[in-house]
């Protein structure tokens, strides 16, 4: 047996360490959603990038007239999008946790991990690159619901419960949703969840239990379909408060749990239509780029490819 804590350790009790020789099932979700094999993460030296600035934007997004959802909607005061920088994200998952305790996402628990039942609205995934399999390099996507105006998951759900609204955000209306589950499979980015059991029935027993959730956010039961909602309860809160002192909303007045939480302010939320908001500026960057645009659903969500500029002599030891 190996000492962890010897016992000159007043503080604490000596542990020690043995092979028992059992073993234990790990639960993971890093690869229940990886959209290898497509161009999800773009990531580019600096030569590369200075060389062709635009190479990060890939196809570009398509005509906007190349559709069947024509005639489009015009969204003539907010429209709501979320830029991220994967440059600057280096995967810690805190906006992962952000958004567990903002929007009363319930913790399902390592066997329902183990059947591909996780939670989250928003994950962070990992992509690696290099042939040095002990060292190679580690690329990191936050991926949350891109809010497509064009959203696939709409146009197959039989009640409705998926919608679009007149922000530009795809919206779900709990009570609606009979658990079909056809708004996931067609949904080409993996970002839906069903909720599968009562996580929350133990909470509905305990009053007590009820002030850990959120009050500004329902408390969903089994059978319903979850997924980010660009945290909708932070747009009405800023809104009642712009309408109440007869002003618009102010760009940065509205923060999203994961934005509020990114240690390196990775994400950014804002209104698209004000072109001198934060949001605005980055989605006309060259290193912006729409997830699977060749789809065109249209996201809400861009990305910032990464650029990369090692140091030779870092790289060297």
């Amino acid at each position: 047996m190996t000492p962890l804590r010897t016992s000159a350790a007043a503080w604490t009790t000596a542990v020690q360490v043995a092979k028992t020789g059992a073993r234990s099932p790990l639960a993971h979700t890093q690869q229940h959603f990886r959209l290898e094999g497509r161009e999800i993460v773009r990531v580019m030296s600096l030569p590369e990038y200075l060389k062709d600035p635009a190479r990060a934007k890939g196809h570009g997004l398509p005509p906007k007239d190349a559709s069947l959802f024509q005639p489009g909607w015009e969204y003539k005061e907010n429209a709501w999008g979320l830029s991220v920088d994967l440059g600057s994200c280096f995967g810690c998952n805190a906006c992962v946790v952000a958004c567990q305790s903002e929007n009363n996402i319930p913790v399902v628990g390592k066997e329902q991990v183990g059947k591909n039942r996780e939670m989250h609205w928003i994950r962070v995934d990992q992509y690696y690159e290099g042939t040095d399999l002990e060292n190679p390099e580690i690329h990191h996507q936050p991926l949350m619901c891109q809010h497509c105006e064009m959203a696939p998951c709409e146009v197959v759900c039989p009640v409705a419960a998926t919608v679009h609204g007149a922000e530009g955000l795809n919206e779900m209306a709990y009570n609606r949703c009979v658990g079909t589950r056809y708004c996931s499979n067609n949904c080409p980015y993996h970002v839906r969840r069903f909720n599968f059991l009562e996580y929350n029935g133990e909470r509905e027993q305990e009053p007590v239990l009820k002030m850990l959730a959120n009050p500004d956010v329902t408390v969903r039961s089994r059978g319903v379909m979850e997924k980010c909602t660009f945290c909708i309860q932070r747009i009405n809160r800023a809104r009642i408060v712009a309408e109440r002192e007869g002003r618009a909303i102010r760009d940065g007045e509205i923060r999203t749990a994961c934005q509020q939480t990114c240690p390196a302010d990775a994400i950014v939320f804002g209104n698209i239509n004000d072109p001198g908001a934060n949001v605005s500026k980055l989605r006309s960057e060259p290193r912006t780029y729409w997830l699977l645009e060749e789809l065109n659903t249209r996201p809400r969500t861009t990305y910032l490819a990464k650029v990369t500029n090692p140091n030779p002599d870092v790289e060297a030891g």
